[in-house]
């Protein structure tokens, strides 16, 4: 069974964005324009909008106008979206709209202040409706749909995407179509990242709700300006700190012109663009530039190994021998729950020491017996496997003197007949001294210590091995 999501991300090192200009945190706005692109009758729908807006416990009206949600969706388009643009063109900050389609093309005036202003136009779909219950050649018709009047409206074509109210196609629908640089629609991360759609990679620029201003129609969300600067102020701070130790992130701020654009809201945004205008070293970018930026400076690798993605046979080869003799453990692994988290050495190895570890305590022992003692007779007689071999040598013990050959010797026949199976150690963990330590530490133990300590450390022998074929 193969799982698909990907919780394993950047894991503890994320890359260094390496901004430009030596950013600690590039910070983002968007403009979200949705104003006359919302359900409505009038556009085809088959009810009224009730998404986003400040009429309590707001429903559906099935076959009606809504008409106090209407004025409050103009009310964007007539006044908050020019007071957002006289505050960022009067700062000269750049933005990125995120313009529904249809939106777009009932708002002539605000499109060109829009491109009169250099920001990015970013497409928000053809309409400002929820596809989770669309099927996926209604949701791909309109997506091309978008494509179409967006270039029709702007005279360019789209390079952003982002549609908001999702089905689980919709991301792979934008990566399917191959035309743009980014897609948004994930909350999953702090830097851009790639995702793979059929082999091929798709940039993701990941946005946000906990700082979106749609928190003001939400119950737990912003009561006033003032909460909402300083949550603003509050994620800026925790990013820059982190921009500072070494690890920029980025920071993406959604705004709805129906939303913050209303006066006291407004206050809040305001004094935030006023507080990071005062700090080094912040890139103030548009989507795009962030984008391009990635692209440039981490551009995509495509890893040799993806143990998910494999065929059986090709997953054998590889990690059949991890544990000594003992391919089970390997296709028992393959038959679990793998994805993404298990792409990399501490995953694959988690994963193989749990089928190890609920196995029946014969199959453990047969797992302890298939390792060879330490410089013994398979070992002169070079008969080890490649690992075994290559494990040994690394503590020396392809070269051992006559007299320490010999105390190997009566060490590995003691422990045998006391414990039923080899002595077991991570060889490339220790030197030759410490590992006859250990041997004459262990030997005096009692049995059921010692079989812990021999899967324990059959574990770690496995995770040097897992580690050699995927690195890290």
């Amino acid at each position: 069974m193969r799982y698909p999501r990907n919780l394993q991300g950047y894991g503890p090192n994320p890359p260094d964005a390496q901004w430009p200009g030596g950013a600690r945190i590039a910070v983002q706005f968007v403009l979200n324009y949705e104003e006359g692109g919302e359900n409505n009758v009038l556009h085809g729908d088959q009810a009224s909008e009730a998404f986003l807006v400040d009429v309590i416990g707001a429903v559906p009206w099935p076959g009606k106008r809504h008409w106090n949600v209407e004025s409050m969706y103009e009310y964007g388009a007539r006044a908050g979206f020019w007071r957002l643009h006289r505050l960022f063109t009067g700062l000269d900050l750049p933005v990125t709209v995120y313009g529904v389609a249809t939106a777009l093309q009932r708002s002539p005036t605000q499109v060109k202040a829009m491109l009169d202003a250099g920001w990015e136009i970013a497409s928000h779909g053809l309409k400002w409706i929820d596809y989770r219950d669309h099927d996926i050649e209604h949701e791909r018709r309109d997506l091309h749909d978008a494509i179409r009047v967006h270039t029709e409206v702007t005279g360019t074509r789209p390079t952003g995407w982002y549609c908001g109210r999702t089905s689980v196609n919709t991301v792979d629908l934008a990566s399917e179509e191959g035309g743009f640089t980014y897609v948004s629609d994930t909350y999953d991360d702090d830097l851009p990242y790639y995702r793979e759609h059929f082999g091929a990679p798709q940039l993701i620029i990941p946005y946000s709700l906990a700082t979106n201003d749609m928190r003001f129609t939400t119950a737990s969300g912003f009561a006033n300006g003032e909460e909402y600067f300083q949550m603003l102020k509050d994620s800026f701070d925790v990013l820059y700190e982190e921009g500072e130790a070494g690890s920029a992130k980025m920071m993406s701020i959604g705004l709805h012109c129906r939303l913050v654009g209303m006066p006291g809201r407004f206050a809040g945004l305001r004094r935030f663009v006023d507080y990071i205008r005062a700090k080094e070293r912040v890139w103030i970018a548009k989507r795009i530039d962030i984008a391009e930026h990635w692209l440039r400076t981490h551009p995509y690798q495509k890893p040799e190994i993806v143990p998910s993605q494999l065929a059986y046979d090709d997953f054998a080869q590889l990690f059949g021998g991890v544990f000594e003799h003992s391919e089970w453990v390997a296709e028992r692994a393959f038959r679990r729950e793998m994805g993404p988290a298990h792409d990399t050495a501490t995953g694959l190895h988690a994963l193989m020491c749990q089928v190890f570890r609920v196995a029946s305590t014969e199959e453990r022992l047969g797992v302890l017996r298939a390792h060879p003692d330490l410089a013994g007779k398979l070992a002169a007689a070079r008969r080890l496997t490649a690992p075994s071999e290559a494990e040994q040598a690394s503590a020396g013990l392809d070269a051992l003197t006559d007299e320490e050959r010999a105390r190997f010797s009566e060490l590995n026949a003691a422990y045998v007949e006391k414990f039923g199976f080899p002595f077991i150690i991570a060889v490339r963990d220790n030197t030759k001294a410490q590992i006859l330590a250990a041997f004459a530490r262990r030997i005096a133990r009692d049995h059921e210590t010692e079989f812990a300590t021999a899967c324990r450390q059959v574990e770690r022998i496995a995770e040097l091995r897992v580690r050699q074929v995927l690195g890290g």
